[in-house]
Order: C-alpha cells, then sequence, then structure tokens
C-alpha cells in the first residue's frame, strides 16, 4: 500500500518539481562534461534528490547551509539562481564564485549558501564557527550542515561535534549516508556503522531516516529543526541514500555490483514520489510530463547563459589573491 502524501497539492507538487530540476541540471551537466565544457572535477547527486529537497524544504530562509563538493542541489533550493551555477561550472566570470570555484566550489553569501567544500568533513567545523557566530551575535537562525558518512571517520568531525553539544549550538547535522566515501564502503573503514550511536555518544540526538522518501526526509527535518530551536542544541539526521552515478566523472566504478545499483534504482525518489502523487490524485502523468518540460526549459536557459557569459580577464587574475607581504 502506497502511503498517502500529507500536504496540500501546490506544496507536493513542488517538491516533486524541485527534485526533477536537480535531477535535469545534474543529468545535462554530465553531458556538458563528456563535451569537454565543463573541466576540472565533477560530483553528480542523482539519486539523492529528495535529501536536499525534504530537508531544504524545511528550513527558514535565512539559515544558512554549508554542504560538500557534491552540492549542486542544495545551491540550487537554497536559492542561488541555476545560471550562476551554470555559469560558475563552466568557469566563467558570471558564475556564484566569479568563474573561480566550479562544480565543487559553489559560494554564495546573499543567500548564506557557505559552500561546496572540497574537503571530507571540511565543511563540519565551518558549520560548528556559523552556529557560534549566531549564539555570539543573539540571533535565532540554525546552520545546515550536510556530508558523507565518510566524513565521521574524520577527527575534525569528532572534535566539532563535541563542541557542538559542549556549547548547545544551533547546527543541524545532516548526514547523507550513500554507503561508499569514494570507493570504500562503510563497512570497510569505520568498526561502528551505526551512526546515530556514534554521534550520540558525543550528547547530541541523533536519528535515522529513509533519504529516497522526500516526505520522510521533510518530516524529520521539519522535527530536527524544531527540537534545535526549542532545546537550544545541536541535532543529528542520518539520510539513508545512494547515488547511482559513480562518485565523480573519473571514477570507474569497480567497488560496487551493477546489480545494487539496479535494485536501489528501484527506490528512486523521483520515480517513488510521483507513483504516491498519481494514486492520491494530486499528479497525472501530462502533469508530469509539464513538470520534467518546466525543469528542462530552466536548464536549457541556464546553459545558454553560461556559454554567453565571458571569462574573467587575464588582467584581473590576482585580484583577491592572498600573498603575504614580504620583507624587503
Amino acid at each position: 500500500m502506497i502511503a498517502p502524501v500529507p500536504y496540500p497539492q501546490d506544496f507536493a507538487l513542488g517538491l516533486l518539481h524541485d527534485m526533477l530540476r536537480i535531477r535535469r541540471l545534474e543529468e545535462r551537466a554530465a553531458e556538458l562534461y563528456g563535451e569537454g565544457k565543463i573541466r576540472g572535477f565533477l560530483h553528480l547527486y542523482i539519486g539523492e534528490e529528495a535529501v536536499a529537497v525534504g530537508a531544504l524544504h524545511a528550513l527558514a530562509a535565512d539559515d544558512a547551509v554549508v554542504a560538500t563538493y557534491r552540492e549542486h542541489g542544495h545551491a540550487l533550493l537554497q536559492g542561488v539562481p541555476m545560471n550562476a551555477i551554470m555559469a560558475e561550472m563552466y568557469g566563467r566570470q558570471a558564475g556564484c564564485s566569479h568563474g573561480r570555484g566550479g562544480s565543487m566550489h559553489l559560494f554564495d553569501a546573499r543567500t548564506r549558501f557557505f559552500g561546496g567544500n572540497a574537503i571530507v568533513g571540511g565543511g563540519i567545523p565551518l558549520a560548528v564557527g556559523l552556529a557560534l557566530a549566531e549564539r555570539m551575535l543573539g540571533g535565532k537562525r540554525l546552520t545546515a550542515c550536510f556530508f558523507g558518512e565518510g566524513a565521521l571517520a574524520e577527527g575534525a568531525a569528532a572534535e566539532s561535534l563535541n563542541l557542538a553539544a559542549l556549547w548547545q549550538l544551533p547546527v543541524l547535522f545532516c548526514c547523507e549516508n550513500n554507503l561508499y566515501a569514494m570507493g570504500t564502503a562503510l563497512a570497510r573503514s569505520q568498526a561502528q556503522t551505526d551512526l546515530c550511536a556514534k554521534v550520540q555518544a558525543f550528547g547530541v540526538p541523533a536519528r535515522s531516516v529513509d533519504g529516497m522518501d522526500v516526505v520522510a526526509v521533510h518530516e524529520a527535518t521539519r522535527a530536527a529543526v524544531e527540537q534545535v530551536h526549542a532545546g537550544h542544541c545541536p541535532c543529528f539526521l542520518e539520510f539513508r541514500t545512494y547515488r547511482f552515478r559513480a562518485h565523480s566523472m573519473f571514477d570507474p566504478e569497480l567497488y560496487r555490483d551493477k546489480a545494487e545499483v539496479e535494485e536501489w534504482k528501484k527506490r528512486g525518489p523521483i520515480h517513488s514520489y510521483s507513483a504516491q502523487l498519481k494514486a492520491q490524485g494530486l499528479l497525472d502523468e501530462p502533469g508530469f510530463l509539464a513538470l520534467e518540460a518546466e525543469a528542462a526549459a530552466e536548464v536549457e536557459a541556464a546553459v545558454a547563459f553560461a556559454e554567453a557569459a565571458s571569462l574573467e580577464p587575464v588582467e584581473t587574475l590576482m585580484n583577491d589573491v592572498y600573498t603575504p607581504e614580504r620583507s624587503p
């Protein structure tokens, strides 16, 4: 039996539309990478869309978001324009990081999107610092930090969880557990594979959630946000999810069976959620195709914007580059 979607039609369809926007953006980025128009590293979020969509829709507009290098969807839903995201991947000056960061380093202070961080676990202490600043300034906003399960093996993660709990900081730790840290399965790298148990050892409330179910993600995140605000404390959510594509475009993907991937695809968040909406009478196939076409059109407009955008002039390449002053 398919569980009913507990939202008004407009909001319910909005969740689906945002998952489609992320999926089409990622698929087009993969094509452009193959054409040599996007260079450097490219990490795709295909299969994990329910996490970003469900979680970001539970945050307030002025909450801060810190993400990993698999962050295009998070940036998009935090309010970074798709044009600016695509231009950044193209390395163009109109990109959100002025073409200097590329796919892994999206950043937009205006929308309080603080990375795009290429270092595994590197965003976690940044999130704690943002939350500490908010507390010291007397603000009410929280910081949501997204990271993979591999980041919990980093010392910086342990230190950050400890400080967040010790100082009772308003941080929502969002672990996107897709089972493989690059090409290493969780059980091969971490002795304690119960991530919630690991986090609870620091005194941080933790909960595990089906990350392939956008409704489950949204409801769990809403509850966690309320807990952060009511208890003036950090919270941790483990989203059990799966990426359908390789770790990055350079990854030969020799560490997992194709059958495993195909089995997870049967639980794909877009397929499963659209089936729920159709069963409930909130969506029909023409409506789905219209949402898909709208998402595809937005992506193509972003591609056209990036194609027309200019590269940074050579004369300004040294601007904003810090060089320590040397003694004569």
